[in-house]
């Protein structure tokens, strides 16, 4: 580089540049060849963790800047592919207003109630690598993986809660969802509670509610999982929705009852709602009768990998579904149990497949970015074949759009969803 920067330098291998160059925001520890002063001289140390480093090429061409951190093996995390850009508090509102410029316009535009309950941050798919923010009504919910991004919290957090109240939106906290082990690959340490947003208290409830295509939900944002409710399906609720009404639904694995719910207000005969955990049963059941709904459901706890195969061998008519939906927890977070999870992913939709009558309607998702579309799809057919059954396909569809994907970062592209009718 010609123009004199004051950031320390990490210079990549081949393979490292050809996965910066072709879009993708991290450099792993293997792709970094080694580390330069700001003047291009050995580095007498490494650079602090969490502060900034140019990655270049070999030959010197400058590729990006970003958060350096030697506890992890993303050695780097590209925040700025451009040499003009000032880290400064500019830099981050610029950023964040462009984030929440986007929901507003996918999430149905000023003033749609979709922007009331969306993402606010998705992490590396929004220039925040790490970073993941969620609205729940009047609470923001932050989860940091990063440790650049932790260091400017301070920054950013005030700054995102400014620029949503400067648009009209009410935001009463911002609370911190960061006890995940995962931190501990940063160097971070675990926890959560309130942020402490300036001059300002702190809600004493750690509890909201949030209405979600007019259907109401309670939200433990503090110990609910991730970040309190799952807000990626919400347009694939509604298009369960659309096929429900007058159906006897089984909704498997419906953790806080969404799918069940969007099913139940859709017009469907009747819902069982299935999940292992008693805790999320029993929140389901609570949002039923919050939206008037229970009177139509049922709802119970246990295992959808014992229950599918009870259900096939019962002969009781009560227990007869025409309408079934697959929407389970990941069943691997590495490459190294894709196998293991391929027969767990055939096993519930084999089992299910038989169970509907031929006619009957299939709602299967998979949530983990390991189990590639194409593994999923090929999962699909081996169930079907198993099955003695075809599949019409209806609709496939991804995560919503306030979960934007970058078509150069796999991992953002994590949710496959495929509606069929089972003949």
């Amino acid at each position: 580089m010609k123009t004199p920067r004051p950031y320390p330098r990490a210079i990549i291998t081949p393979k490292g540049e050809r996965a910066a160059l072709g879009g993708h925001p991290w450099v792993y520890e293997a792709e970094v060849e080694r580390l330069e002063s700001p003047a291009g001289e050995p580095a007498a140390q490494p650079p602090e963790d969490g502060s900034l480093v140019d990655v270049l090429t070999e030959k010197g061409r400058y590729i990006g800047t970003g958060f350096y951190n030697h506890h992890s093996k993303i050695r780097v995390r590209l925040i700025s592919r451009s040499a003009n850009d000032r880290f400064d508090e500019a830099f981050w509102e610029r950023k964040l207003r462009y984030a929440w410029d986007y929901r507003k316009t996918v999430m149905g535009g000023e003033g749609s109630p979709d922007l009331a309950c969306c993402r606010v941050i998705f992490g590396e798919a929004d220039g925040f690598p790490g970073l993941t923010v969620d609205r729940f009504s009047e609470i923001l919910v932050a989860q940091t993986l990063s440790l650049g991004i932790e260091q400017r919290k301070d920054v950013i957090f005030p700054l995102l809660v400014k620029i949503l109240r400067e648009d009209g939106q009410e935001i009463r906290g911002l609370y911190e969802r960061n006890d995940v082990s995962i931190r501990r690959l940063e160097g971070l340490e675990e926890g959560k509670g309130f942020y402490p947003l300036p001059g300002e208290e702190a809600p004493a409830c750690t509890e909201t509610e949030i209405v979600e295509n007019g259907v109401r939900y309670r939200v433990d944002f503090r110990d609910g999982q991730k970040t309190g409710f799952f807000l990626d399906q919400k347009y694939n609720r509604q298009a369960v929705a659309r096929l429900a009404k007058g159906k006897r639904v089984l909704d498997c694995f419906t953790h806080t009852g969404s799918f069940a719910l969007n099913a139940a207000k859709g017009g469907a005969a009747f819902v069982r709602a299935v999940d292992v955990s008693e805790t999320a049963v029993e929140l389901a059941r609570q949002n039923a009768a919050l939206n008037g709904l229970d009177g139509q459901m049922e709802f119970v706890a246990a295992n959808v990998f014992d229950l599918l195969p009870q259900l096939e061998e019962s002969y009781d008519p009560a227990d007869r579904f025409d309408f079934i939906i697959l929407d389970p927890p990941a069943f691997t977070k590495s490459r190294k149990t894709v196998d293991s999870a391929f027969r767990g992913y055939k096993e519930i939709n084999l089992r299910a497949m038989r169970l509907l009558p031929r006619g009957g309607y299939l709602a299967t998702a998979s949530c983990s970015h390991f189990m590639e579309e194409s593994r999923f799809i090929k999962m699909l057919h081996s169930a079907a074949h198993d099955a003695g059954r075809e599949l019409r396909q209806i609709e496939v569809r991804q995560q919503a759009p306030d979960h934007p994907v970058l078509w150069n970062v796999p991992e953002t592209a994590y949710l496959k969803f495929f509606l069929f009718q089972v003949v």
